[in-house]
């Protein structure tokens, strides 16, 4: 048994603890929102490791948005991305987003090479509406997270969260796609924009932590 059992803590959210092992789906069509959001739960503490898909955004890019949430962040993530290049250790390229057989390999080598420096890590897909706007059968995508992605989470000491811009062109219904990816996850934000840096986070799942809370982005 792992000598860790302390909840996930989110940096700068009202949320008192994430039990390992459960898998977020966070919703909403902010962009910047959803980025903030997303950084907030997947980075790292100082015991932990982040391991991230990043379909939009180079490595240093999300490197910069895991700081921004918490302190040298970035220093402790592994990035997959399908945007610029691969750098140094931490950050590998995608060659083909669409490939998700390739890809869940690359991304569950980073989770096991993670958990070779640390038992703790955060794991997190920005953006999965990405992914299903660029594969023919959404399916796969469904096939893709249950194989790969929530697997590793029964694995090790880890919490996940998958972020999908409802506003974006996916070429399937958003909300029936959403509806059917809600089934294999433990629990679910939805961001609603309420002003200039604010929000309103619709929580479900989270034990302690049901309901609406307002944030600053």
């Amino acid at each position: 048994m792992s000598v860790h059992s302390e909840r996930f803590s989110a940096a700068d959210l009202p949320i008192d603890g994430i039990d390992s092992g459960s898998s977020i789906l966070l919703t909403g069509d902010d962009t910047a929102a959803l980025k903030t959001v997303f950084a907030r739960l997947v980075a790292a503490d100082d015991d932990e490791r982040s391991i991230v898909l990043a379909t939009n955004a180079g490595g240093r890019s999300i490197q910069r948005l895991l700081n921004d949430a918490r302190s040298d962040a970035g220093s402790r993530a592994s990035i997959l991305t399908a945007e610029g290049p691969a750098r140094g250790d931490d950050v590998t390229s995608v060659d083909d987003i669409a490939d998700l057989t390739q890809v869940g390999m690359q991304f569950s080598t980073l989770v096991a090479t993670a958990q070779q420096s640390t038992d703790r890590f955060r794991s997190g897909i920005f953006l999965c509406s990405t992914i299903a706007g660029e594969v023919e059968d959404t399916r796969s995508v469904f096939r893709f997270l249950n194989s790969n992605f929530l697997t590793e989470l029964r694995r090790g000491e880890g919490i996940g969260v998958v972020a999908i811009d409802r506003s974006a062109e996916m070429g399937t219904n958003v909300d029936s796609m959403i509806s059917g990816m809600e089934t294999s996850f433990t629990a679910r934000i939805d961001i609603e924009t309420t002003g200039r840096n604010e929000a309103t986070l619709e929580i479900s799942g989270i034990d302690g932590n049901e309901g609406r809370v307002d944030v600053s982005l």
